[in-house]
């Protein structure tokens, strides 16, 4: 039963942090990356939908990116869905495709998204620690329901400690390693 509360608590956190990898992702580092595109939604007859549903994204160099329509008609809603994503670029219609050209990044903008980063970081942090407080309840009820002895409960939050502990030095590692990636030029 306690082996239960650990490993929801090891899968809880394990999402916590593939959604921040996932976040990273949409941060801006030295070379362009498609999936600063993935919050993107397009007017599409009407339906809001995702951008790489209406198109094929493909990063062309390390500072262009060329988004091709399966339908021509898309071109303008594309464009104007981009235009108010507000990512940093101007959309470029050449009538077959829409290309954005990002400018080399300016130190400023590196240290910006790195503080990006780090905040990202602290709310994947927030959300480890509301999974060890839902996991403690829950070695706490056990406690209260008879189920473990005092002694029990002790060493399962201890053991819940360590887990957090573990994830949140992951956490702390994928911000380190993210600042660094996006500091350098």
């Amino acid at each position: 039963m306690l082996n239960e509360v650990y490993s929801e608590q090891k899968e809880g956190a394990s999402r916590a942090i593939d959604a921040l990898r996932r976040e990273f992702g949409t941060l801006r580092s030295g070379k362009v990356s498609i999936s600063i595109l993935d919050n993107i939604q397009v007017d599409y007859y009407g339906t809001m939908t995702p951008l790489n549903q209406v198109a094929t994204i493909l990063a062309v160099d390390a500072i262009t990116i060329s988004i091709a329509p399966w339908e021509k008609s898309m071109l303008k809603p594309i464009e104007s869905a981009i235009s108010g994503a507000n990512i940093g670029v101007n959309p470029n219609n050449d009538g077959e495709s829409v290309k954005l050209y990002f400018p080399p990044m300016t130190v400023e903008q590196r240290q910006e998204s790195a503080k990006k980063a780090k905040a990202m970081g602290e709310k994947a942090k927030v959300a480890i620690r509301n999974i060890r407080k839902d996991a403690n309840d829950k070695v706490k009820k056990f406690e209260k329901d008879k189920e473990i002895t005092e002694d029990e409960s002790k060493k399962a939050q201890d053991e819940v400690q360590k887990i957090t502990d573990s994830f949140v030095d992951k956490i702390d590692g994928l911000v380190k390693e993210k600042e660094s990636e996006l500091l350098k030029v």
